[in-house]
């Protein structure tokens, strides 16, 4: 008899008496396979009492064991429903002996026998469910219910939970199960009703797999991880199971859905499910304090099982104790939990599969993941010969010589070798994860050099973020660390206050202390920021969940541009389905890469001329990934957009592609209906007042504060009309518009004009006429006459805020892009950048290069204080309280070595600039005068 089983190991018997009768039962065997069959025999009355039982079938089995495994689950689909009890016991005594076998010969690997195990505890499950729920059916206790609909038992889900769900079934498991029933297959009134019948068609289910008969048992079942298992039924409506996990849930419920999955029953309505509950499993943000939840659980579960003793490996828990299973599970789990949110590559259900995902994605590092790995398999081995002994739900390793030395022969191991190879496996395994959960504490602080200000320590306790005792215990554990690190700033009490001043602000802390105690190398970011800039550091305690991108891995890579901005922004939308969700989604993204601009150029890896072109390229990207979203949530109800669609003409900053941290967005939206008359939807509109409402809805997903924040502040005042007109214009209006009512200043604003998104051959048209526009031949005297006294409008409405005010005011920022776009305007260049502006002016004849040059040179230095001052505060700095550290970070920015000599240069070019600007301007007009 020649079998498709490669042997490649061969147990010693432990009874030779025990393996001569088990090769008596079999004489047909060839010798390799009579071997492996007398060997498992004599190491295990388990296995020994299966080759009795189902001796003649293995003689055929052993040939192919795939083709009479896949002949064993046929049968079990075929059982009729009084023969499920003895039917599904005969075959898990086939199973199990055939997968053994396969196992003890080397013929399967682990992966192989876990799976064969798990295929048949589903299969056993499903057959199981639906034949009770076919009795339901038949006897009208499942309202509405026919027969067709035993196919899906009804709206009745199994979810397979923790080694059943990962395909990692052992031989003596357990199968734990989470039975949930699809409530909206069924009329309300009828609710109570279903309920009751759904509760017994899973108790019996349970009682057809767990109840012992002449023929044993299948499986023992477990259906203890359902929601608060102590009050409610074993079986639950899906609707009342997910209103559970949104209020009640905990993260050992979060850890237990990694592996969950739908095995039997209605297959669809279970992965249904599932996914209504990938935001309460994967949270958006990086979960550090998932490292103290499971920290906590190993700690309950070592002081209940009594697990927690040294490793010595006679009675040691190879799945519990110190270094076994579970410790490998917790460890990629915890870390699946905390970074799964973000990326959807971690959510593995199966242990090695999820420890090579971690690795492949820079979380642990390549040799830890081989190495717990490799104790993985070999702790599973160990776990599967412990359970061969005896069909017993044991994973202790045995205590006397007569059971270790079982255990031994069923690997073909000698015994002194394997118990000096567990525990160092065991001792491996600690030393790989128990840093991971309990960091031993620094031994490395040292006492502080400076007196820090006890008073603003002592009130940390007070604040919100440090109220709850879980928040309160992890930063007590990361004080020390903070402490230290101020400690060695420039200025300590001066970062001291600064920090006080985030922590103050910080609305909740368990996340980010617990993302900081994990990763100690933030805590100088955190410093940096709090002690440089109060509005960065503001924005971060609201906002905490952007230091997540920094951990992410990419986060000091090159700046990737719009387009691939926009990409990656439209594939996080598109995997949401709901429209507040999506918006939301928006929000939190933006704000990771606003953080990471203003980070970079806080710690000088940019300039202010690159920080202002990614904070444009930036919203830009949002828009274009923004407007398709809103455009088909409008269409829903209201139909397509008519003709060509809509473009956003994007004006002033954003036009010319340079922003700094707190700037609005000013664009004007332009649509073209074509010949349409209205769109084409459930409830048509016309064009107009189409275009309008989707404008606002444009806008609302902007501006909007939502729960993640608004996107941006919107200014669409630039349109024509202004304020006073519609807020969307259509092309042909527009064009009337901009070639017989537009103001000079109009123009002007024309010159900054840039389309950033909409439909392309609209897009195209429109920069077409406003290159047009902008070829036309102006009266440079007629310009200059309107520029001088809009300049002096502006002059009277508006006042400089202060020295560090570098953008309103005579000679300032936009007293120069005024200059500029005038340039634009008198030579019909279309660039919409100040430096192409200035170049204008020049070749118009008004200014000469070295005026320009002058220019140009202040302008960048403005820009630069502006960008600076922008990030350093919101409103505005004053030096007074300025800091060394958002004192520093101004120099750096403009390049010089202290404030006061970038004081005296602000000084010395506002007013040179301002008597430039206002000479040309006189000049012209004397010209104009004389002639």
């Amino acid at each position: 008899m020649k079998s498709s089983l490669t042997v490649l190991r061969l147990p010693r018997p432990f009874d030779p008496e025990l393996g001569a009768d088990a090769r008596a039962l079999v004489p047909a065997l060839d010798s390799d396979l009579a071997a492996l069959v007398y060997g498992a025999a004599g190491s295990s009355p388990y296995l020994k009492e299966l080759i009795g039982r189902e001796a003649s079938w293995l003689e055929g089995a052993l040939d192919d064991p795939q083709l009479a495994l896949t002949q064993v689950f046929e049968a079990c689909r075929a059982l009729a429903p009084d023969q499920m009890k003895p039917g599904l016991r005969q075959a898990k005594r086939r199973v199990a002996l055939l997968t053994a076998l396969a196992d003890l010969g080397g013929g399967w690997s682990l992966e192989r026998v876990t799976g064969a195990l798990t295929d048949f505890g589903a299969l056993a499950a499903d057959v199981a469910i639906k034949a009770e729920i076919a009795t339901l059916i038949r006897r009208k206790k499942l309202p509405g219910m026919v027969e067709d609909d035993i196919a899906t038992a009804a709206g009745l889900s199994i979810l397979a939970m923790g080694k059943m769900g990962a395909h990692e079934l052992n031989y003596s498991s357990d199968i734990d199960m989470i039975c949930l029933f699809d409530e909206s297959r069924f009329d309300p009134d009828d609710f109570f009703e279903v309920r009751q019948g759904m509760v017994r068609a899973t108790r019996n289910m349970c009682a057809t797999l767990s109840d012992r008969t002449a023929d044993g048992y299948v499986f023992r079942t477990d259906l203890r991880l359902r929601p608060d298992p102590a009050v409610t039924p074993v079986c639950l409506a899906m609707e009342t199971a997910e209103r559970y996990y949104e209020s009640l849930g905990r993260t050992w419920e979060r850890a237990a859905y990694i592996k969950a999955r739908a095995c039997a029953g209605d297959l669809a309505a279970g992965e249904r499910f599932l996914k209504t509950l990938r935001p309460f499993v994967w949270r958006r943000h990086l979960d550090f304090a998932a490292i103290q939840d499971a920290h906590d659980m190993r700690l309950r579960i070592r002081e209940n099982k009594g697990t927690g003793g040294a490793i010595e490996v006679p009675g040691h828990d190879m799945k519990l104790g110190r270094g076994g299973i579970r410790e490998i599970e917790f460890f990629t789990q915890t870390r699946q939990l905390i970074a799964g949110g973000r990326d959807e590559g971690l959510r593995l259900r199966g242990t090695v599969e999820g420890l090579a995902a971690l690795a492949d994605r820079g979380w642990i590092p390549e040799d830890v993941a081989v190495k717990l790995t490799d104790h993985y398999r070999a702790h599973r081995e160990v776990e599967h010969r412990i359970q061969m002994v005896h069909d017993a739900q044991t994973h202790q390793m045995p205590k006397s010589e007569d059971g270790l030395a079982r255990v031994a022969c069923l690997m073909g191991r000698d015994v002194e070798d394997l118990k000096e190879e567990i525990k160092e496996r065991l001792s491996e395994v600690h030393v790989l994860t128990e840093d991971f959960f309990a960091p031993g504490p620094d031994a490395n602080h040292a006492a502080l050099s400076h007196d820090l200000n006890g008073d603003i320590i002592a009130r940390w306790r007070t604040y919100p973020a440090l109220r709850s005792v879980r928040g309160a215990r992890i930063f007590e554990r990361l004080k020390p660390e903070l402490l230290s690190r101020l400690d060695k700033t420039a200025k300590p009490a001066e970062a001291l206050v600064a920090l006080d001043g985030f922590l103050a602000g910080l609305p909740a802390g368990v996340q980010l202390f617990s993302l900081l105690e994990a990763n100690p190398q933030l805590i100088d970011l955190l410093v940096d920021i709090a002690g440089t800039s109060p509005a960065l550091a503001s924005h971060l305690s609201r906002n905490s969940g952007v230091f997540d991108a920094v951990i992410g891995g990419s986060f000091f890579d090159a700046w990737p541009g719009v387009e691939a901005l926009g990409h990656e922004l439209a594939t996080i939308l598109a995997q949401e389905t709901d429209y507040e969700t999506q918006l939301d989604a928006a929000r939190r993204w933006c704000k990771e890469w606003h953080f990471r601009i203003g980070v970079h150029y806080l710690r000088g890896l940019i300039g202010a001329p690159d920080a202002g072109r990614q904070y444009a390229e930036l919203a830009e990207a949002v828009i274009v990934a923004i407007c398709p979203v809103v455009v088909a949530q409008f269409a829903i109800k209201h139909g397509p957009p008519p003709g060509r669609g809509a473009a956003v003409l994007a004006m002033g900053s954003l036009g010319a592609g340079r922003i700094n941290a707190q700037s609005d967005l000013d664009v004007i939206v332009i649509y073209d209906p074509q010949a349409e008359d209205t769109s084409d939807g459930k409830r048509p509109l016309a064009t107009r007042p189409y275009y309008s409402r989707l404008t606002q809805a444009l806008i609302t997903a902007l501006a909007a504060p939502m729960s993640q924040g608004r996107l941006y502040e919107v200014d669409m005042r630039l349109r024509p009309s202004g304020s006073k007109g519609p807020v969307a214009t259509s092309f042909t209006s527009f064009i009337h518009y901009q070639k017989n009512e537009a103001w000079v200043w109009e123009h002007l604003a024309l010159t900054r004009a840039r389309v950033v998104a909409g439909a392309t051959d609209l897009a195209r048209d429109i920069e077409t006429f406003r290159s047009s526009v902008l070829s036309t031949p102006n009266d440079q005297n007629r310009v200059l006459a309107e520029v001088a006294e809009m300049r002096a409008r502006l002059a009277a409405a508006k006042k400089p805020a202060g020295i560090w005010d570098a953008k309103v005011g005579g000679g300032r920022m936009m007293d120069i892009e005024l200059m500029s776009q005038v340039g634009a305007l008198l030579s019909g260049n279309p660039a919409q950048n100040v430096s192409a502006g200035l170049r204008g002016t020049v070749a118009s004849g008004w200014l000469s290069v070295a005026e320009a040059t002058q220019l140009q040179e202040a302008y960048d230095l403005f820009w630069s204080v502006q960008t600076a001052t922008r990030l350093l505060s919101a409103t505005g700095i004053n030096t007074s309280i300025l800091g060394e550290g958002g004192a520093q970070f101004l120099c750096l920015s403009t390049g010089f070595d202290n404030l006061e000599a970038l004081q005296n240069s602000l000084d010395v070019r506002y007013q040179a600039c301002d008597d430039l600007i206002t000479q040309a301007l006189e000049r012209e007009s004397a010209d104009v005068g004389q002639d």
